[in-house]
């Protein structure tokens, strides 16, 4: 099942519309309009460009210097043995 498209009012009285997913998310909010023409042109010209909408990557060049790890203090191993086979001391 696809999206949809839902317009509505926003506080100020503008006619807006939103994106939203099939498991309710919203996706996108539109910019406001003056009136549910002018919403509906927008989105026909979202579901006309939004198939073939090319993607920009504006996140930061990654660093390509290596990761320095922390070396914490090696701790012992724990060995754990069933109950039964504990030894007893009589004290």
């Amino acid at each position: 099942m696809a999206g949809s498209f839902e317009v509505f009012m926003d506080a100020e009285s503008h006619v807006r519309f939103r994106l939203v997913a099939p498991n309710g998310v919203v996706l996108a909010v539109s910019e406001q309009f003056a009136d549910k023409r002018l919403a509906a042109a927008a989105i026909k010209d979202v579901r006309e460009c939004a198939g073939t909408g090319l993607i920009q990557d504006l996140c930061p060049k990654p660093s390509l210097e290596p990761v320095q790890k922390q070396h914490s203090t090696p701790r012992r191993p724990v060995v754990r043995r069933p109950y039964n086979s504990l030894s007893t001391r009589a004290v």
